[in-house]
């Protein structure tokens, strides 16, 4: 099981709206990350800065931000394009962290 954490960026004044969307996740969103190996997927929210960091637990090399060929996630990521910072191609800015420590 590989640990996977990265960090994108909420447009100000979207925190409510960006957690009513991810609580209405879309039940084919869900599965297609479960069937990608994603186990768990937490997300937090630096409110200082509207950095939002996100970790998941992944079965296998890739992890959530591997399906972007894929039709759901283009639709997600066009879903939410007005209210995070995103790539010409709507991907979320995205910028992967390295783990410097770790207790099991």
């Amino acid at each position: 099981m590989n640990r996977l954490a990265f960090k994108m960026h909420l447009n100000e004044g979207q925190k409510e709206e960006y957690k009513k969307r991810h609580n209405e996740l879309w039940p084919e969103l869900r599965k297609l990350l479960k069937e990608a190996g994603v186990s768990e997927y937490s997300i937090f929210i630096d409110e200082e800065t509207n950095t939002l960091f996100a970790f998941q637990k992944v079965a296998g090399d890739g992890g959530s931000q591997d399906l972007g060929k894929t039709e759901i996630v283009q639709k997600w990521w066009a879903f939410m394009a007005d209210i995070m910072k995103t790539n010409p191609d709507n991907s979320p800015v995205s910028t992967e962290l390295e783990e410097v420590f770790y207790m099991e």
